[in-house]
């Protein structure tokens, strides 16, 4: 699907963890120990990443503790409540969270996002996953995780509660009438009395409708199931790819997806992670990246990759290629489609359990790519040429310094090339990506232009 691009549209989010995406970061001697609980660390980031104008930053999470906490930080601050602490450290960049429809109740979440909303004037994000994994669903009193299809079919009426809930209040609803003694007019808050197959919800939502109508609405599946469901509901898609063959097919499937439903394809943005390690010669980054390959500890990496593949780490040779006998995908109940990646990255290449634990240290199986911020800035460009991508997921290998040198080396070559902002010109996150703001399905719309969502007291009446 290739096209002459719009030079503008390249979108860029930073895709924040600890100490940077690569295993072994914690263990150089410039990442902070605590990083994953040190708030200050995190609003460093945030900050980083707006200098570099920046579309979003985005937090990954699970209602789980995952792998082993020897391998490397583990521990995570709730990601809402994190971003909370960013909007207050920053002014523009919109704040992206994953919250799970597998272990959590469209009201209180609907809820916490409009409240983001809120807090940060328009600039929260929701990436929507289906939890996957036995570990998580002990947790909520289950025995064991639903099923595949079951999760998606939850996480669509899920969507559709939420949405329900931030369209129960009109936009025009609350009028502050301090003569009249009326604050908000109660024929505009209106109970939205969903009952489905998986939940009954009565409403209104308790806190009115978000700045931007819906928080920007962002998936990451890649399996059959996940691709439907991003077709259907997202409006950015994080996604691994790694090749650019592979990354064109994506896009253009996505995008005919969306298209056959009646979606504007245009309306989903679809951005591949990449984990830049960058240097001022390619020399330079290649030792770099080696170095952290150097330094993952291979047991803790076996069993992890072991776990992934559902198979006893005993059944790993380091210095052989993976047993033949391994699950088919279909016998996978949970994150196919990162199941697939690594064991047609292992097959395509030839590669030993060992090369193949260094080749996913870096980023679990999003394309890892070391070079200088020229090379870097090449690449980002032909993929978004190529029809692969309408942006990137940022995943630095080290953090803070992987995003520093991104931002400061990587963004202007990009600037230069008119593929992305020298200034913020939107708001809100929605701004950023270039999307509308959804009109209210209970209500009738009221027209605004983007960044100004209330209306005067005598339109009002």
């Amino acid at each position: 699907m290739s096209r002459t691009p719009d030079r503008k549209q390249l979108h860029l989010n930073a895709f924040l963890m600890s100490t940077g995406h690569h295993e072994a970061s914690w263990r150089l001697p410039e990442s902070p120990a605590e990083a994953n609980s040190d708030i200050e660390h995190y609003k460093n980031l945030a900050r980083i990443a707006e200098r570099g104008r920046l579309d979003s930053l985005f937090l990954a999470d699970s209602p789980v503790l995952m792998g082993d906490p020897g391998r490397r930080p583990a521990a995570k601050l709730e990601p809402t409540v994190l971003l909370t602490a960013l909007a207050g450290a920053t002014r523009h960049i919109g704040l992206i969270a994953t919250a799970s429809t597998s272990y959590n109740e469209p009201y209180n979440l609907a809820r916490r996002f409009a409240s983001l909303d809120h807090v940060s004037g328009g600039r929260a994000g929701w990436n929507i996953v289906t939890t996957a994994g036995a570990d998580a669903a002990r947790n909520f009193g289950l025995d064991d995780t639903p099923l595949h299809h079951d999760r998606y079919r939850r996480a669509g009426e899920f969507v559709e509660v939420s949405t329900k809930l931030w369209d129960s209040w009109a936009d025009d609803a609350v009028i502050a009438d301090k003569e009249r003694g009326v604050h908000a007019l109660a024929e505009r808050v209106r109970k939205i009395e969903h009952s489905g197959e998986f939940f009954r919800v009565d409403g209104p939502l308790n806190v009115q409708r978000p700045p931007q109508g819906y928080p920007l609405l962002v998936q990451a599946g890649s399996s059959e199931d996940g691709k439907d469901f991003a077709a259907r509901y997202a409006e950015a898609v994080f996604t691994a790819q790694q090749t650019l063959e592979e990354g064109i097919a994506f896009y253009k499937d996505v995008k005919q997806r969306a298209e056959a439903i009646g979606r504007n394809p245009d309306g989903i943005k679809i951005l591949p992670g990449i984990v830049p390690v960058i240097g001022d010669t390619e020399a330079e980054a290649l030792a770099l990246d080696a170095e952290l390959e150097n330094l993952i500890v291979p047991e803790y990496a076996k069993r992890q990759l072991a776990r992934t593949l559902r198979i006893a780490p005993d059944d790993l040779d380091l210095d052989a290629e993976l047993p033949e006998d391994i699950p088919t995908e279909d016998e996978i109940e949970g994150a196919k489609s990162r199941y697939t990646l690594i064991v047609e990255l292992a097959r395509r290449d030839k590669l030993t359990v060992r090369q193949l634990i260094g080749r996913l240290g870096g980023g679990r199986g999003h394309r890892t790519f070391a070079g200088t911020a020229e090379q870097v800035a090449d690449t980002i460009e032909q993929w978004y040429d190529s029809g692969a991508a309408d942006g990137f997921n940022i995943m630095p290998a080290v953090l803070p310094s992987g995003l520093e040198v991104f931002v400061d080396r990587v963004v202007p070559i990009l600037q230069e090339r008119g593929l992305f902002r020298t200034e913020y010109t939107a708001s809100t996150l929605r701004g950023h990506y270039g999307l509308p703001r959804p009109a209210n399905r209970l209500f009738e719309t009221v027209d605004r232009s983007e960044g100004h969502f209330g209306i005067g007291l005598a339109e009002a009446r």
